[in-house]
C-alpha cells in the first residue's frame, strides 16, 4: 500500500496508482502491446503526462511479474551517439542481476570496449558500478550493451524518452544502427516516447526510415475534464479539504488541460489550507508563479527576433488561433506580410514555443509563459 503523501498532487516523479489520474485506456494498450512483444511509439507534447504514464505502466508490469526489469532514460540532453551510449549503459549495465563477484566477472567477460568497476560506499556499504566508455568505441559499446540485454534470461522493457533527439545527432545512420540491433532482441521490448509530433511521425511513418511501421503508435491527449475533476475533488476530500467543481473547471480551462500546469496549481492550492478556495485564490497563485518566472520569460523574449516575439504575443493574447495569416488577426496585432508570419510561425514551432491542438489551432505551449505574455 502506498504511503500517504503530504501533498497528493505530484509535479515530479511517480509514487503509485493512488496518486495517478486515469489513463486506464492508454495504460491497458501499452501493457497489452508490450506483453505481446510489440514495441510502442508514444507521442504527446511535453507536460501532458507521458513520463508519468510510462512509470505507471512499468509499476503495473512489475506488480504482475517481479522478475521483469524496466528501464527508463531521457535522451533530450544528448547530442551524439557517445552521449546516447553512455546514458544507455549507465541505465542498464549491472541492473539485470544483483551485485556479486560472479556478476562482475560476467560483465568483464562480456564487455571489451566498456570497463565496468565496482566500488562500495564507505558509510553505507552500498555497491556502486561505474563505467568507462570511450567515445571512439561508441558503436562497439552499443553492440555490447545490446548483446548484454540479449544474453539475459529476463523479460526486459526499456523506455527511451524524447527519442526524436537521435535525428539531431552529428553522426549519420544512428536510426538504422539502433533498428538493426533492436529487431533481434526477443526478450526486450521498447517504448519510444517523443514530444515533437512531426519528427516522431516522420521517423515511424515514413517508408524510407528504418523504424517505419515497426511499432504500435499511441497518442496521448489531455485528460478529460470530468475524469480529472473527479480525481482532484477526491484527493482534496481524502485529506479533509474541499475544492469546488467550478473552480477546478476554471483551472483546467485556463491552462488548456495541460497536466503539469494543473498539477502545480493544485499542489499550491492544496498547500495553502484555504477552507473554500476561489478563483481569486487561483489567480493569486498564478501571479506569484509569473513573478518568480519573470526574469526567465524576459530572457526568452530577448532571444527571439522581433517578428517572432510579436506573433508569439499575439497568439498568447488570443489564446488559440486557427489562421495566423488571416487578415483580421494580422491587422489587430499589427503583423506584417503573411510570408513573414509564416516564417515566424515555423521558427516558433521549431523552438517548441508554439504547438497545435487536435483542431489545428495554434497556441503557446508553456501555459504560464502565455499568461505572462498576455499581461506584459
Amino acid at each position: 500500500m502506498a504511503q500517504k503523501l503530504v501533498n497528493p498532487f505530484l509535479i515530479a516523479g511517480y509514487n503509485s496508482p493512488t496518486y495517478f489520474c486515469d489513463r486506464e485506456r492508454e495504460t491497458a494498450k501499452v501493457i497489452e502491446a508490450l506483453a505481446n512483444s510489440r514495441n510502442v511509439t508514444l507521442i504527446s507534447p511535453r507536460r501532458i503526462g507521458k513520463t508519468g504514464l510510462i512509470h505507471h505502466v512499468f509499476y503495473n508490469l512489475k506488480e504482475q511479474n517481479r522478475d521483469i526489469r524496466c528501464f527508463y532514460f531521457d535522451i533530450f540532453s544528448t547530442q551524439n551517439l557517445y552521449d546516447f551510449v553512455t546514458l544507455f549503459g549507465k541505465t542498464v549495465i549491472g541492473k539485470l542481476d544483483d551485485f556479486s563477484e560472479k556478476m562482475m566477472k560476467n560483465l568483464s567477460a562480456l564487455f571489451k570496449s566498456i570497463r565496468p568497476s565496482l566500488s562500495f560506499d564507505s558509510v553505507t556499504g552500498e555497491p556502486s558500478l561505474s563505467l568507462d566508455i570511450q567515445a571512439q568505441a561508441a558503436e562497439q559499446s552499443l553492440q555490447e550493451i545490446f548483446d548484454y540485454l540479449k544474453s539475459s534470461n529476463r523479460r526486459i522493457y526499456i523506455a527511451i524518452d524524447e527519442f526524436q533527439q537521435i535525428s539531431e545527432y552529428t553522426e549519420k545512420g544512428v536510426e538504422a544502427l539502433l533498428r538493426s540491433y533492436i529487431q533481434f532482441l526477443p526478450n526486450v521490448n521498447f517504448i519510444f516516447a517523443g514530444s515533437k509530433k512531426h519528427l516522431m511521425d516522420e521517423m515511424f511513418s515514413s517508408a524510407g526510415r528504418p523504424f517505419y511501421q515497426s511499432t504500435q503508435k499511441i497518442g496521448l491527449k489531455e485528460l478529460p475534464i470530468e475524469t480529472y475533476r473527479n480525481f482532484a475533488v477526491k484527493m482534496f476530500s481524502d485529506y479533509g479539504k474541499t475544492i469546488d467543481n467550478k473552480l477546478f473547471d476554471y483551472i483546467y480551462n485556463k491552462l488548456f488541460g495541460h497536466t503539469w500546469y494543473i498539477q502545480l496549481i493544485l499542489n499550491h492550492l492544496f498547500a495553502k489550507n484555504i477552507e473554500l478556495p476561489t478563483e481569486q485564490s487561483v489567480n493569486s497563485i498564478i501571479e506569484d508563479i509569473l513573478e518568480e518566472e519573470n526574469a526567465t520569460y524576459k530572457t526568452y523574449c530577448e532571444m527571439l527576433a522581433k517578428g517572432q516575439l510579436r506573433l508569439l504575443r499575439a497568439i498568447a493574447m488570443e489564446g488559440k488561433v486557427l489562421e495566423p495569416t488571416e487578415q483580421a488577426f494580422m491587422k489587430k496585432h499589427n503583423l506584417t506580410a503573411p510570408s513573414s508570419v509564416r516564417q515566424a510561425l515555423k521558427a516558433l514551432i521549431d523552438k517548441m514555443l508554439i504547438i497545435k491542438d487536435e483542431n489545428d489551432a495554434y497556441y503557446v505551449y508553456d501555459r504560464f509563459f502565455s499568461l505572462w505574455l498576455d499581461k506584459s
